[in-house]
């Protein structure tokens, strides 16, 4: 029976946040105090912990505590026209995009390439954090020809989405045009950056955006935590 209390603690927590007893954002008790309220060992306590910081239902925060998480596995649709907002908001999600950098540099190999661009051409490299309910739930980069998209990061920033800021340079629709994706093992700053168990695979979705005509005009790779997405692919215009 003493090795099935890890086993009690996991149902008993899973229930409670099932219920909305416990709710996103609430702290649990620490260690010790689920400890004496299981009569249980700290090897137990943390066993259980491990198992609900896999399923996706906490985070473990070392020297903050442990807080229950978002359980809703997002959908996102991936088709001609895909769009993060259109996505995610008609699901009640409040959904949250921090710019973490934007530099000017010279276009990586691949970015040259798919960006139909010169070997060495420059291009702005815009770094952001993509919560959704103030849960991380991507990250990544997103690569624009600097001399079409000079301020485009600014521009985004201040208009609130992609679809508003290429409007803002003429461009009133734009398609996907190419859409890779495939999971490995999250890396020690992806686990600390989308908050999430290190055991919880991650999603690497790589796109590139054109204009009607086919011109490309942004490439960008973006790591999902796989616990919190759901990736649904549309073959047809919609």
């Amino acid at each position: 029976m003493k090795n099935k209390t890890w086993n009690k603690i996991t149902d008993d927590i899973s229930y409670d946040i099932s219920l909305g007893r416990l709710s996103p954002g609430d702290q649990l008790p620490t260690e010790t105090q689920l400890a004496s309220q299981y009569k249980a060992g700290r090897h137990s306590v943390r066993r259980a912990l491990d198992v609900l910081a896999r399923e996706g239902k906490i985070s473990i925060q070392q020297g903050r505590g442990t807080f229950v998480l978002e359980t809703q596995r997002l959908t996102y649709q991936i088709g001609k026209r895909t769009r993060l907002r259109r996505n995610l908001i008609p699901q009640g999600v409040n959904v949250s995009s921090l710019l973490i950098s934007a530099d000017r540099i010279s276009a990586p190999e691949h970015v040259a390439k798919d960006l139909l661009l010169n070997s060495g051409a420059k291009v702005i490299e815009s770094q952001r954090i993509t919560s959704a309910n103030e849960l991380p739930v991507a990250f990544g980069s997103a690569y624009h020809c600097s001399e079409r998209f000079p301020d485009f990061a600014e521009r985004r920033d201040v208009l609130g989405s992609t679809t508003e800021t290429y409007r803002s340079y003429g461009i009133h629709d734009y398609m996907r045009k190419h859409t890779s994706i495939y999971s490995r093992t999250a890396k020690p700053d992806e686990v600390k950056t989308l908050r999430q168990h290190s055991d919880v695979p991650v999603l690497i979705v790589s796109a590139i955006d054109a204009t009607i005509d086919g011109t490309p005009i942004s490439v960008s790779r973006v790591i999902w935590s796989a616990a919190r997405v759901n990736f649904i692919m549309e073959h047809s215009d919609g």
